[in-house]
């Protein structure tokens, strides 16, 4: 049984936002997540939402800034917010940028020295966090989706895509969608798998765009939320052009909203996340 310490707990809509510490197995150091409860929490489990933050985020962005818990109150869903990397990890020059290292995990379990050793998100969230959810806080194991923001809309495409069948539903709002063609992405995978002429197999294993493309594999109906009005959009970072593309070739259901004058911040996954909680609400309430 794991270790849970619990840092704070606090009334929410009916429900319970908390907020915890675990001793991850799959990193080796402590690793903090939240979780939000709704009123409908009892004997019987209900279907869970990972939701994965963007870069610099913690555990704590996207349950304090997102205002989900109002729709998940009003679903029935839990939602389980983790941090976007480990923490104090004392690898040299793990904390000296803002789009790579603590903070910047990519949720990818990284194969490259000095990373391989803690930065095993993938793992720590898709392994580890699932199965504390589920036999803490009520999370059924069997209607599970996965959201993401920037970074973490990389991630809740990668690990569905990755994991066939584990994720009944996916979204994500201004997702990193073709990482091995952006910068930020060329960078974390540069120093987690090592430079592309010798890891090419593992970036393309890691890029949403190329595994839609390339894969028999399908996920269920993807809805992806992007603000026009998006500075990283128009830097080159996000590419919504490029999974729309891979989702058209290959035959993956997808509905790509483009909203005008919406920027990348919270004030936009606000606007937008009743809507990506109800997409989820609709995909988990179905039969098995």
């Amino acid at each position: 049984m794991s270790d849970i310490r619990t840092l704070s707990e606090s009334a929410c809509f009916g429900g319970v936002q908390s907020f915890h510490e675990t001793d991850s197995a799959a990193i080796g150091l402590p690793m903090k997540f939240g979780v939000y409860r709704p009123p409908q929490s009892g004997n019987e489990p209900l279907p869970m939402v990972l939701c994965l933050a963007g870069l610099t985020c913690t555990h704590e962005t996207f349950a304090i800034k997102a205002g989900a818990q109002q729709h998940a109150a009003r679903h029935g869903l839990v939602l389980v917010t983790p941090d976007t990397s480990p923490r104090d990890t004392g690898i040299n020059g793990a904390a000296s940028d803002w789009d790579f290292g603590e903070g910047a995990g990519f949720y990818l379990d990284a194969t490259a020295e000095p990373w391989r050793a803690r930065f095993r998100m993938e793992t720590h969230v898709a392994d580890e966090l699932r199965a504390i959810v589920v036999e803490h806080f009520g999370g059924d194991d069997s209607r599970v989706g996965i959201l993401g923001h920037s970074m973490g809309g990389h991630g809740a495409l990668t690990l569905a895509l990755r994991r066939p069948g584990r994720y009944r539903s996916v979204s994500a709002v201004a997702p990193i969608a073709a990482p091995t063609r952006c910068p930020w992405g060329q960078k974390a995978f540069g120093h987690y798998f090592g430079p592309e002429s010798e890891a090419h197999a593992a970036w393309r294993a890691h890029d949403a765009s190329e595994l839609i493309r390339d894969s028999a594999r399908r996920l269920p109906p993807l809805l992806v939320d992007q603000g026009l009005g998006d500075a990283f959009l128009a830097d080159g970072q996000l590419l919504p052009d490029a999974l729309e593309a891979a989702c058209a070739a290959s035959g993956q259901p997808l509905t790509l909203r483009r909203h005008p004058r919406y920027d990348h911040g919270y004030w936009f996954i606000q606007s937008v996340i009743g809507d990506q909680l109800a997409h989820h609400a609709r995909l988990l309430d179905r039969a098995l």
